[in-house]
């Protein structure tokens, strides 16, 4: 019978990790790939017989295939510590998991923002492969918005990866700061030269294209503050960008 690893990644992620724990627990093994947690991360996990893995981060493609790397099982489902896997989901993953048609699947993601699921904006519906043959499948390097490449034939499951992505703007504007900072390092590494047209003209296309051309106006005042907090997103990463070449 096929078996199933989960891999996650964590730093410092007590608040989140139990939710995401207790969704799956049909999960043959779960990894966790830790960063230094300092917050009882760890000995949350150890209560629920994870396999823990400690490494330096060196970004998320990195350690989410440092993850990968520790599977031993035949399928591997790759989620975040502010995620969990609704019933549904669970369901079709146990199903999928013995068919020998395709490498990998495409999961839907349901975003929650500042308490509010997000159903427009462009972020939903949210494909994304997240569960695949062990053999068949790769994280790339990116330090941020890594990808999974799998080889062969991909199919689509019913049921949700619910995301319990900002549940304040704090806790959003910390997580900007870090992802633009990773973003610009990774534009700098790959020879990308700063062009005034990246802060003129991509924050407000940006908005324009989340608010109004994604409905984001349907998704109430979140989709109002998601639109132009994403357009501060971008102008922060190309503002880091210039920075640094400034240097």
């Amino acid at each position: 019978m096929p078996t199933l690893s989960v891999i996650l990644i964590t730093n410092n992620e007590a608040n989140n990790i139990r939710r995401a724990l207790d969704s799956i627990k049909f999960a043959d093994e779960i990894i966790i790939n830790d960063s230094g947690s300092t917050d009882g991360t760890l000995e949350i996990a150890q209560a629920y017989n994870c396999r823990i893995i400690q490494s330096e981060f060196a970004g998320f493609g990195v350690a989410k295939q440092t993850a990968l790397d520790a599977a031993k099982s035949d399928w591997v489902l790759s989620i975040d510590a502010d995620e969990e896997i609704d019933r549904s989901l669970a369901t079709a993953i146990a199903q999928a998991i013995q068919n020998t048609e395709h490498s990998g699947y495409y999961l839907n993601r349901k975003s929650q923002f500042l308490g509010r699921w997000m159903l427009h904006s462009g972020w939903y519906p949210d494909y994304l492969p997240r569960l695949f043959r062990r053999d068949r499948g790769r994280f790339t390097s990116d330090s941020v918005h890594e990808r999974i490449e799998i080889d062969g034939a991909l199919g689509k499951l019913e049921g949700h990866i619910l995301h319990y992505t900002d549940p304040d703007i704090e806790h959003y504007l910390e997580k900007l700061n870090r992802y633009t900072t990773l973003s610009a390092d990774s534009l700098q590494r790959q020879g990308r030269r700063f062009k005034a047209f990246d802060i003129l003209v991509k924050p407000p296309a940006n908005f324009v294209k989340m608010y109004l051309f994604k409905s984001g106006f349907r998704d109430g005042i979140q989709g109002l503050l998601l639109a132009l907090l994403s357009s501060f997103h971008v102008l922060c990463k190309y503002a880091k960008l210039w920075e640094r070449q400034r240097r």
